[in-house]
C-alpha cells in the first residue's frame, strides 16, 4: 500500500489517476452480480471516468457547473463522482430517501444544470423535481427510467451513451487536471436536516485530502497495507464520501459495496474488510442481536460470553492490565470467545470507526472487551466531516480522541468547540448569514457542540448546544446521555427526551421490533405499534425498562413518564437523518402534545 502525498496533490481527480497509473489492473471496485462480487479494475475504473468526464463536457456541462447525483451506494456513484469533479464541475449529492420536495429543493438551491440517477424507482423522484427545477436541463439514468415522454424540453440521457461519446477525448481531460486547485469547491453536501430545511456545504478539494491525510495518520497505528473497505452508509453523507471512498482511494484500498443493511452481516463475513466507518446505531443493533442470541446458548457457552465481556471490561479499566490468574483466563477465552466473534465480522478487521453521532460508553466497552477494535471519532459536514478520533494505542471510550492532523481544535468560554483548519467548508451555499454565523472572521468553525479537553487533548462532547435542555430549575441535561442510557434496555429500540422549561423529562418510546414481536407473541396481541400504543401491558413491562436505567442516572435526568410511539424513527417517515440521528424537530411535531399532557396527568 502507497499513500498519496497529501501536502502536495493538487485535486481528488487527481489523487485518483495517480493511484489508478500505479495500482493498474489491480482490482478496485467491487459490487455484487449474479450473487457473486465482480471486480472492477482500477485501470477500467480510470477509463470509464475519463470518458464519462468528456461526455459530459458533451452535454455541456463546464467548470463550475453542478451536478446532483442521485445513486444507492454502487460503483457508478464512485465513478461519477469524479467524472463530475475531472470536469472542474461539482457534485451535489442527493440522498436516496430523498423526496421529490427534497430533489426540488436541492436542484433549485444548487442551481444544478443536470442530474445523474440510477435506478428506475429513483428516477420517479428524480424526474419529476427535475422537471420542476428551474436551471436543470439533462438528466442522466443509469439504468432504464421510469418515463422518457412527456419531459417538456429535459433532456434524457443513457449513462453507456454518455461514457461511449466521451471516447477518444481522454486525454484532453488528462490536460484539464491541471486547472484543478485544492481551493476549487469539489462538493456541495446538503446537511441532513436534524433541524430544519437542509443547507448546503461547500468543501473544497483541500477540505477532504486534509481529512485523508488525518485518516491516514490514525489508521497508519493499524497496519496499513492492501486494506479492503466495505461501504455501506450513504455516500451522499459527507462521514462515507470522505472516509469510505476517497481515503481507500488515497491509501490505493479496494472498496466492496455491501448489498444492503439487511445482508450487511452476511456481506462482512463474504467480504472480511479489514477497515468499516460506521454509526453507532449498527454497534448497538449488532449488541442486542449478540446479547439477544446468547440467550439460545447452553448455560455453560453463556458463562463463556459473561466472562469474557467482565474480564475484556476489567482489562480496559485497569489500563489494559491482569493479573496473572486473570491474564491466563483471558488468553483462554481469547481462543474460545473472541476468536469466534471476530470470525462474525471477517477475521481481519483492523478498525472499526464509528461517527455520525454520540456511542454510548457501554456500547464501545461492550465491542472493546469483546476484542473488537472501535474508534470513535467526531465531526461534522461543515469540517469534511471527521474533526477527531481515538486511537487504537490509547483509546479513551467516554471521549472522540484528539484533533486529526492538520486541524486546530479549542473550547470557547461557554463551552463550544470551535475548529480551525484545510479541512472547514468554504461556506454555505448561497447563504451568506448562516456562514457568517458558522465560520467567525479569524477562521474558526463554531460546531454547535458542547465539549471539553482533558489532560491529553481528547475531546469529550457533552451535547449540542441547541440540543441542550434546560429544566424548569434551571440545569443543563444533556439528552443525547439520557437517551444512550435507557436504549441499553433490551426492550427499548428508540427513544427522544423532552422537557426543556419542564421539571422533569418524558420521552417518546418506540419498542424494540424483535423484542416486541416476541413478547406479542406471548401475550397473544398483534404485533402492531398503532394498537399498542396505548396497551397498558406493554406500558408495564416498559416502564420497568425505563426504571431499571433510571437507577444509572440523577434525579433531573430520570425519565419520569413516556409515550409509546406508533411509528419507528426512519429515513423513510423522515423522523432520522441517512446517518441515524433522530430529527427531534419532526418527532415534536408529530408527539409535542401527547408529551406535553404528561405533564398534565399521571401515569
Amino acid at each position: 500500500m502507497v499513500a498519496i502525498n497529501y501536502s502536495t496533490v493538487a485535486s481528488l481527480p487527481a489523487m485518483f489517476f495517480e493511484q489508478a497509473d500505479d495500482k493498474g489492473e489491480a482490482p478496485f471496485l467491487w459490487a455484487k452480480e449474479n450473487k457473486k462480487f465482480q471486480p472492477i479494475s482500477w485501470r477500467e475504473g480510470a477509463e470509464t471516468v475519463l470518458q464519462l468526464a468528456a461526455g459530459l463536457q458533451e452535454l455541456g456541462i463546464k467548470a463550475g457547473d453542478r451536478v446532483v447525483l442521485v445513486s444507492e451506494n454502487r460503483p457508478e456513484w464512485c465513478l461519477a463522482d469524479l467524472a463530475i469533479m475531472a470536469t472542474g464541475a461539482i457534485t451535489v449529492p442527493g440522498y436516496t430517501t430523498n423526496t421529490v420536495q427534497d430533489h426540488t429543493h436541492i436542484l433549485n438551491n444548487s442551481g444544478a444544470v443536470a442530474a445523474i440517477v440510477s435506478t428506475t424507482a429513483l428516477s420517479k423522484r428524480v424526474l419529476p423535481a427535475a422537471l420542476q427545477a428551474k436551471a436543470c436541463k439533462t438528466v442522466i439514468s443509469i439504468e432504464e427510467p421510469y418515463e422518457t415522454k412527456n419531459l417538456r424540453g429535459l433532456k434524457l440521457e443513457d449513462w453507456s451513451e454518455v461514457i461511449e461519446n466521451g471516447k477518444g477525448a481522454e486525454s484532453a481531460i488528462r490536460e484539464q487536471l491541471d486547472r484543478l486547485e485544492r481551493t476549487n469547491t469539489a462538493c456541495i453536501i446538503y446537511t441532513s436536516g436534524t433541524g430544519g430545511t437542509p443547507k448546503g456545504v461547500m468543501l473544497s478539494h483541500g477540505a477532504i485530502i486534509c481529512n485523508c491525510m488525518g485518516a491516514h495518520d490514525v489508521l497508519e497505528e493499524v497496519g496499513l497495507d492492501q486494506e479492503v473497505f466495505l461501504s455501506f452508509l450513504p455516500l451522499s453523507h459527507a462521514y462515507e464520501h470522505s472516509g469510505g471512498q476517497f481515503f481507500p482511494i488515497s491509501i490505493g484500498a479496494e472498496i466492496y459495496y455491501a448489498e444492503s443493511i439487511e445482508k450487511l452481516l452476511d456481506n462482512l463475513a463474504e467480504v472480511r474488510p479489514t477497515v468499516m466507518f460506521s454509526v453507532p446505531r449498527l454497534f448497538e443493533a449488532i449488541r442486542t442481536r449478540v446479547l439477544r442470541g446468547l440467550k439460545d446458548q447452553s448455560s455453560f457457552k453463556q458463562g463463556l460470553f459473561e466472562k469474557t465481556l467482565s474480564l475484556g471490561k476489567k482489562r480496559y479499566e485497569q489500563g489494559g492490565r491482569l493479573g496473572p490468574i486473570d491474564g491466563l483466563a483471558d488468553g483462554i477465552l481469547e481462543r474460545l470467545v473472541r476468536s469466534k466473534v471476530k470470525d462474525r465480522f471477517g477475521g481481519r478487521l483492523k478498525a472499526f470507526v464509528a461517527g455520525g453521532a454520540a456511542l454510548n460508553y457501554e456500547i464501545g466497552l461492550f465491542f472493546e472487551a469483546l476484542g473488537l477494535p472501535l474508534l470513535q471519532g467526531y465531526g461534522q459536514t461543515e469540517a469534511a466531516p471527521v474533526i477527531s478520533v481515538n486511537r487504537l494505542g490509547k483509546v479513551k471510550l467516554h471521549t472522540v480522541g484528539p484533533a486529526l492532523k492538520g486541524v486546530d481544535l479549542k473550547i470557547a468560554n461557554d463551552g463550544e468547540i470551535l475548529v480551525r483548519g484545510e479541512l472547514l467548508m468554504q461556506g454555505y451555499w448561497g447563504n451568506d448569514e448562516a456562514t457568517r454565523q458558522t465560520l467567525s472572521k479569524d477562521g474558526w468553525l463554531h460546531t454547535g457542540d458542547i465539549g471539553q479537553l482533558d489532560e491529553d487533548g481528547y475531546l469529550e462532547i457533552t451535547d449540542r448546544k441547541k440540543d441542550i435542555i434546560v429544566n424548569a430549575g434551571g440545569d443543563n441535561i444533556s439528552p443525547a446521555r439520557v437517551e444512550g442510557l435507557v436504549s441499553l434496555q433490551e426492550e427499548i429500540g428508540q427513544i427522544m427526551v423532552y422537557g426543556d422549561k419542564k421539571p422533569n423529562l418524558v420521552a417518546v418510546i418506540i419498542p424494540d421490533p424483535e423484542w416486541l414481536a416476541a413478547w406479542c407473541k406471548e401475550e397473544g396481541l398483534e404485533n402492531t405499534l398503532t394498537d399498542l400504543a396505548k396497551e397498558e401491558r406493554l406500558h408495564k413491562v416498559v416502564g420497568a425498562a425505563i426504571s431499571a436505567s433510571n437507577q444509572d442516572l440523577s434525579n433531573i435526568e430520570k425519565v419520569r413518564k413516556f409515550i409509546i410511539g406508533t411509528e419507528e424513527f426512519t429515513t423513510d417517515n423522515e423522523l432520522m437523518t441517512p446517518s441515524m440521528k433522530i430529527r427531534r424537530h419532526k418527532i415534536k411535531e408529530i408527539y409535542q402534545d401527547q408529551l406535553e399532557a404528561l405533564y398534565k396527568k399521571g401515569r
